[in-house]
C-alpha cells in the first residue's frame, strides 16, 4: 500500500512518519488483501494538532479517520482509532468485501457539481435555475463520480467507513438509484424510490 503523509505549514519528523507507515500498514494486512493507497495529512490550529486519515482500500471502499490531540503522535493516534473503531463494527464483511471486489459489478458513472449560490437577475452562462425564481446557482467544478451497485447494508456500512453524510447508490436488489444519508438525530435515513403510483 502507499501511504503519503504530509503537513500543511508543518515539518513532520521522520520517526512519525515512520510510526504512521507502519500503523497503517499493519492496519491494511490485518482488514484488506489489497489496499490502494493512504493520504495522511496533519495540521496545526491554535494549539493543538489535527490528522486527517484517507485510506483507499479497494473498488468504491474508502475510509476516513480524524483526529486532534496537544501533539502530533496524539493526533495521529485519535484518527487511527476512529478506522479502527469502524474496521471492528464490519470486520467480516469489509474482509468479505475485500476478497469479492473483483467480481463485483462495474460501478457506473455520474457526474457530481458543485454550485455556488449567486443573486442575479439574468442567469449567467452554466447556470441551473432554482426551483423558484430569483437566486441562480452557478457551477463552479464538476469531475466524475463512481454510482456503485450496493446491498443497502452494504451502502450504510460505506456511509460510516468513509464518514459522509450521504451516499447515492444503484440497489442491487431493485437496480433504482437510491440514497441513504445521516440523519441530524445520528439515525440513517434511506430515500428509495418506490415507482409510479397507480
Amino acid at each position: 500500500m502507499h501511504i503519503h503523509v504530509s503537513g500543511k505549514q508543518i515539518d513532520l519528523s521522520d520517526a512519525l512518519k515512520h510510526r504512521v507507515t507502519m500503523h497503517l500498514g499493519n492496519i491494511a494486512d490485518r482488514y484488506f488483501e489489497q489496499a490502494l493507497e493512504a493520504n495522511v495529512t496533519f495540521s496545526k490550529a491554535r494549539s493543538f494538532f489535527t490528522c486527517d486519515i484517507n485510506v483507499h482500500a479497494g473498488r468504491g471502499l474508502t475510509l476516513r479517520g480524524e483526529g486532534e490531540a496537544s501533539d502530533a503522535h496524539g493526533a495521529f493516534d485519535d484518527a487511527a482509532e476512529h478506522i479502527a473503531r469502524r474496521l471492528r463494527r464490519y470486520r467480516r464483511r469489509v474482509q468479505t468485501h475485500s476478497r469479492a471486489s473483483a467480481r463485483i459489478q462495474r460501478p457506473e458513472i455520474g457526474r457530481s457539481y458543485i454550485l455556488q449560490q449567486t443573486d442575479v437577475q439574468e442567469p449567467p452562462k452554466n447556470t441551473l435555475e432554482s426551483a423558484s425564481e430569483g437566486p441562480y446557482a452557478t457551477i463552479i467544478a464538476e469531475q466524475p463520480t463512481e454510482i456503485a451497485f450496493l446491498s443497502v447494508s452494504e451502502a450504510v456500512m460505506r456511509l460510516d467507513l468513509a464518514d459522509r453524510n450521504l451516499l447515492v447508490f444503484r440497489n442491487s436488489v431493485s437496480r433504482q438509484i437510491n440514497i441513504i444519508y445521516r440523519r441530524d438525530d445520528g439515525n440513517i435515513g434511506w430515500i428509495e424510490p418506490n415507482g409510479p403510483i397507480n
